[in-house]
This record gives C-alpha cells, structure tokens and sequence, in this order.
C-alpha cells in the first residue's frame, strides 16, 4: 500500500490503542467494513479492527460480534457463543438488513442469547450502504454518522 510519507497506513497507528476486535460472524462485507470504522473514530485503524478467522481476540480489546437481522445471523451469534470460552463477555452489534423489525424468531433467539452477551446494539438500516464503494465513502452520510454516534454511545456507555 501507498500512503503518504506524514501519514501512518491505516491499521498501523502505533498511538491509538485496540479498543475494540470486530469478530463478523457470517462474513465480511459493507455492513462490517461500515462498522468498523464507524467504531474507530476517527483513529486511522487504530481503535478498532476486523479480526481473521481463528484470530485470537487481542489482550484488552473488546470483543464484538457482527450479525445480520436475520434468523441465519442469530443462529450464527450462538454458534459462536458455543464455543466462547473464559474470554470476556462480547457485545453483539445486530445491523439491520431490511427497513423493517426482525423477524421473531431472530428476536426470540438473541434475547435468549442476552446473558451470554455484554451487551447489544442495534444498527438501523442504512440504505445508503447499497451505494458506496468502502467504508470511508459511507462515513460521509449524516446518518451512517449519527448511527456511528448512537453505536459508539451504546458500546462505551456501559463499559
């Protein structure tokens, strides 16, 4: 990758610290590419970052699953949680993936799920995610700004 020689590449920012493993739990795509960044803040890569598969979650970062509405995201969500072990708790990020409720056997499934989580946050549907290139394109909306700001809110106001 090509950056400018003042500039850090993103994900290399030695100042920032790993705040938060994003762990997708059905895949990557614009929605996790979105929130992730609407996560970092700002930090240029350094406060939170999308994990490889089996990568182990970072000392003092917290973790954060990924999912879709769906029933298949909330059956993945407790896939996951089978095997989770002594780590702690995650937060589930839940984005939506329609303009419109879950289904209840989505919700019915993640609200049994709740005690095993730190928390839950909900992303709204943003239909602007349809058309944008990355991520960085998609943080110049005002509302992928304002769900970043609500996300952040959620995540950091009972940590």
């Amino acid at each position: 990758m090509i950056t400018h020689p003042e500039k850090p590449a993103r994900g290399s920012n030695p100042s920032a610290a790993l705040r938060y493993a994003l762990i997708p739990v059905h895949g990557y795509g614009i929605a996790v590419a979105t929130v992730a960044r609407m996560l970092d803040d700002g930090a240029d890569g350094g406060r939170a970052r999308v994990l490889s598969p089996a990568e182990a979650v970072p000392y003092g970062a917290q973790p954060v699953l990924l999912a879709e509405t769906t029933v298949y995201g909330a059956r993945q969500v407790e896939e996951v949680l089978r095997r989770w072990g002594p780590l702690p708790r995650p937060w589930l990020v839940w984005v939506s993936d329609a303009p419109a409720r879950p289904v209840p056997d989505a919700r019915y499934l993640v609200r049994a799920l709740e005690g095993r989580l730190a928390g839950v946050a909900r992303v709204a549907y943003l239909p602007v995610l349809r058309g944008v290139k990355d991520a960085d394109e998609a943080m110049e909306h005002k509302t992928v700004q304002t769900a970043a700001q609500k996300l952040r809110r959620a995540l950091e106001g009972t940590r």
